[in-house]
């Protein structure tokens, strides 16, 4: 008798086309093992109308439009792109800031929308969808959905955790209903072997990630929400890997919808953020070293605002910092085998 699927719900900053965002979403959809109940969408990356506008496009053109896209929470809890100028005044420039990035600099190979409105949407390089998002704000499809099937979802976020926050405070059971979170952010000590755009962020300040440093206070209320099982893939596990055009190559020379989306839209050169933590959600044998830790947030808004904390398991100041299983290597050979794996599926 076959094994009921995993429940699932992907929360994620789907900005596209391509990239770490959806292809991360594209390895879940096609998992055998998974049934994916909704995909919810925040701002982060890009704004959350555009980045809905993707997530929808992609699930037409790999014939999943049974999956329903919920928009989320277009600005965060409290951060706003004026106050993190101000912040950037006083305690230096961060190098990556999502959808508030109003200049790149000259060696960024990522093609990217020019800054705009969060209500504007732009034509979408992939073509404009044409059905239409959920009428249900993400917070609420959480909550329903949790205690639709209690003890049965696994949460897999990978953007901003404004969604999951909000759902929180809508439902003080909310995260106890889940089977449990496994969620790309957070970072502790990277080693870093290429500088771009992305790894300036952590070079000098290895504590701050960007999921974490876009809505500090909502990564803080996630932690701390009451979830069963919490596992952090962080900044650190993701250094060691990289979509190299012979990895791409591998993925998208299948005849599949879904291997024919990465191939028109892969995004070389960057390592695979998202991609690992829907491996590690996947199959958690791909972990070859985690730990126990206490982590959290910092919210207080002076120089170290989005930071990290962390304690050994236990030995935080006991203001609700959950203890979090967090990985800090992944197999990587296997990494890359269930990515080509899963895209090439038909």
């Amino acid at each position: 008798m076959a094994l009921p699927k995993r429940k699932v719900i992907i929360d994620q900053d789907a900005f596209g086309p391509g990239g770490s965002n959806l292809q991360s979403i594209l390895m879940v959809l096609q998992s055998p093992d998974v049934e994916v109940l909704g995909i919810t969408i925040e701002s982060g990356d890009g704004w959350q109308k555009e980045n809905t506008a993707h997530a929808l496009r992609l699930l037409e053109l790999i014939g999943r439009t049974e999956v329903p896209v919920v928009p989320g929470a277009t600005y965060p809890l409290i951060n706003t792109e004026e106050s993190t100028r101000r912040w950037e005044k006083l305690h230096g420039r961060l190098p990556y800031k999502g959808a508030w990035m109003d200049a790149w600099p000259d060696y960024n190979t990522v093609q990217r929308t020019r800054y705009h409105a969060p209500e504007v949407l732009p034509p979408l390089e992939e073509g404009d969808p044409v059905t239409r998002p959920a009428a249900e704000t993400a917070a609420a499809f959480l909550v329903r959905k949790v205690r639709e099937f209690p003890g049965e979802i696994t949460v897999l976020a990978m953007g901003p955790f404004t969604n999951l926050a909000l759902a929180a405070r809508l439902d003080d059971g909310f995260a106890a209903h889940a089977r449990e979170l496994v969620f790309m952010g957070a970072s502790f000590s990277p080693e870093v072997s290429t500088i771009d755009e992305f790894s300036l962020q952590f070079i000098h300040s290895p504590r701050v990630e960007f999921n974490c440093r876009w809505d500090p206070e909502a990564a803080s209320i996630m932690l701390k929400a009451g979830w069963k099982k919490i596992t952090c893939v962080p900044l650190d596990a993701t250094a060691a890997t990289k979509l190299t055009p012979a990895l791409a190559a591998r993925a998208g020379a299948g005849d599949g919808l879904a291997a024919r989306y990465f191939a028109r839209h892969p995004s070389l050169g960057f390592p695979m953020w998202d991609e690992i933590a829907a491996a590690v959600m996947l199959d958690p044998s791909l972990v070859s070293e985690s730990l126990q830790l206490a982590v959290d947030i910092e919210i207080d808004h002076g120089a170290s605002y989005g930071a990290t904390l962390s304690w050994a398991a236990g030995g935080g100041p006991g203001l609700g910092e959950p203890d979090v299983t967090v990985v800090r290597r992944i197999d990587v050979p296997r990494l890359e085998e269930l990515f080509v794996a899963l895209l090439q599926r038909r």
